[in-house]
């Protein structure tokens, strides 16, 4: 058959890509984390690799969950989509009575040896409940009005525990994924636009009803306003910046790092990234979420089942906005959020997040291609990749769900 010579999803090409990008950023990510760190460290803890030995175990951890999500077929665990979202739920309550914080948000539970932040785990069980509720109503088991009402119960109970921390960011970030992983998947563009709207006139509200989350958006728009008080970090990103010009001061030559820029290791690695290897540098990161971005969404377009394409679809999309959000913040072209850098940012729960998105986006690219050569061979399930889904009273898939008519009756 002609699907025969692609083992992988949209080919082999993007899996490759995608596990090279990962491993730049990984590496690139540890050695940043060291050189960022090691000043601090060194003064505040007397280990200069206290924050890169961290790292390191949450770069192990992640590896192994990378593998083990890319070993297991991800159509045999859709139970798991709830199992993990109401794990992730139970931890963001835990959370509001014995979270640990700083910077003045509760956001991790101290479990001894490490934290752990369940609003990181939150983000892929919202798009994974996102990618089942859809396969579902396509399958005929729920309705139109049962789909919205599910997905706006299990996105709205994450968000409200997580704006609770508070951690508007991270609410934005969550909302964002499912809506795009909705975009993917097909659903009405003029449907999702309303509630983009909705949306954005939400995040306008919350601004307005936190003051320090005004003086956010009035630093982005003048940091020098307020140069010691909510544009001190902006401004010290933009001095690391301008000092490392096309080339960088050269690796572990920075001097924000010495106290002068907060979060250096975290939110604003980027920022020591540009200082240190200057614009080349910083263009290597962003090439690499690029390369990343292209990867994941050919194995999401090529996947041949429509939940394994709304979820490589969702988790690429989460990855890549929140990678796009930490740099435009650093940068100074959009307001201070507090997401970190995927895989570059110190942080253990990111890591081993991101590495089990990758590796689930990975199990899309292996087993959704032999799903498809199963049923090129004779199974029933398919009438060819390209096929138009049918719901149980053999309607289109998006009759409902977007609002308008069915292809058949289009057709018609």
């Amino acid at each position: 058959m002609k699907n025969d010579r692609n083992t992988y999803a949209g080919g082999p090409l993007p899996r490759y890509l995608l596990l090279g990008s990962t491993i730049f950023l990984l590496l690139g990510g540890m050695v940043m984390v060291y050189s960022a760190s090691s000043v601090a460290d060194y003064v505040n803890l007397q280990d200069s690799a206290y924050h890169l030995k961290r790292q390191a175990i949450g770069a192990v951890l992640g590896g192994i969950m990378l593998v083990i999500a890319m070993s297991v077929d991800y159509r045999k665990v859709r139970w798991a989509a709830p199992a993990i979202w109401g794990v992730s739920v139970l931890g963001l309550l835990l959370v509001m009575f014995m979270g640990v914080g700083k910077w003045g948000a509760t956001r991790w539970l101290d479990l001894g040896p490490f934290t752990v932040q369940p609003s990181e785990f939150a983000k892929l069980g919202c798009v994974m409940l996102a990618a089942l509720l859809l396969q579902q109503y396509r399958s005929g088991r729920i309705d139109a009005g049962t789909f919205w009402r599910r997905l706006g119960l299990a996105v709205g109970v994450v968000v409200a525990f997580v704006m609770l921390q508070p951690d508007l960011g991270t609410s934005i970030s969550i909302v964002l994924s499912v809506y795009l992983a909705l975009l993917i998947g097909g659903v009405s563009a003029r449907l999702l636009g309303g509630v983009f709207l909705a949306g954005s006139a939400g995040v306008a509200a919350l601004v307005m009803a936190a003051p320090y989350r005004m003086r956010r958006v009035t630093s982005f728009l003048d940091p020098f306003a307020d140069p010691q008080g909510s544009g001190y970090q902006s401004i010290q990103a933009l001095y690391a910046f301008g000092s490392g010009g096309l080339d960088g001061v050269g690796l572990g030559m920075s001097r924000q790092k010495f106290f002068y820029l907060p979060a250096a290791h975290t939110d604003f690695i980027f920022a020591i990234i540009g200082e240190e290897l200057g614009l080349i540098g910083a263009l290597a990161v962003v090439a690499a979420f690029a390369v990343m971005a292209y990867a994941g969404t050919r194995i999401a377009l090529g996947a041949r089942d429509g939940y394994g394409r709304v979820l490589a679809g969702g988790l690429t999309a989460m990855l890549v906005t929140q990678a796009i959000i930490n740099m435009g913040a650093v940068t100074g072209l959009l307001p201070v959020t507090g997401i970190p850098m995927p895989l570059v940012s110190s942080g253990g729960s990111s890591m081993t997040f991101t590495m089990l998105c990758i590796g689930v986006i990975l199990s899309v690219s292996t087993h959704g291609a032999r799903a498809e050569r199963r049923r090129c061979s004779g199974s029933k399930e398919s009438t060819g990749a390209r096929s138009v889904e049918r719901r149980g009273d053999r309607r289109s898939h998006l009759s409902s769900v977007d609002g308008g008519r069915s292809v058949a009756r289009r057709r018609a």
